[in-house]
């Protein structure tokens, strides 16, 4: 089993990264929050939850120990894959996460795509007491790196539909917000998913 990586960058785009480890490139799925705190350039180390299936190995990347521990709570819970997991991780930071869970607060849960009011509260029912024994709260602020992309307004667009929202809302809500030319990919998108989650 893999747990640790270190290499560099490859190829790196919202959902995944290719770290280049010695002359072999393994692709690893990340949330949004590692995506928004990768550096520019040097050497990464993140923190690998594998995951196996029957045909397949798959590979979840994170900057820190606690979002891949909560990866792993989140995929504890029945009906929640690694794919819902990762979403979930991409909405909430894991510290809100584990707050929003800690205190029971499914509407904060429900808030995010693909998660319904019965998900919310099956994810509180079972992890609230598990997250309870990880310890008390923190909440840090995120840190925000990044260079933006040629064309950040489509690969914000597609980053929203691949988060669960629907393309036609996630287009009204960038129509609607101010963006000038030397907003990062990551603003915009952080900019976004506030008015969306309202």
């Amino acid at each position: 089993m893999i747990a640790m990586l270190t290499g560099k960058i490859a190829y790196r785009s919202i959902d995944h990264l290719i770290v280049d480890v010695g002359g072999v490139g393994y692709r690893l799925m990340i949330p949004l929050s590692t995506f928004y705190a990768l550096p520019e350039e040097g050497e990464i180390r993140l923190h690998v939850h594998t995951h196996v299936k029957e045909d397949a190995i798959h590979l979840y990347g994170f900057l820190t120990p606690p979002e891949k521990e909560m990866f792993a709570l989140l995929l504890s819970v029945s009906g929640v894959g690694p794919r819902l997991a990762l979403n979930i991780l991409s909405n909430i930071p894991s510290a809100e996460l584990k707050a929003a869970l800690w205190e029971g607060n499914s509407k904060r849960l429900s808030a995010i795509p693909g998660i319904g009011k019965k998900t919310a509260e099956r994810l509180v029912l079972e992890l609230r007491e598990k997250v309870q024994r990880l310890g008390p709260l923190s909440l840090p602020a995120r840190p925000e790196t990044g260079q933006p992309p040629a064309n950040s307004l489509d690969d914000t667009l597609s980053a929203l539909v691949n988060l669960g929202y629907k393309e036609s809302l996630a287009k009204k809500v960038l129509e609607s917000m101010e963006i000038s030319k030397e907003t990062s990919l990551e603003e915009i998108l952080k900019g976004a998913l506030k008015v969306l989650v309202r």
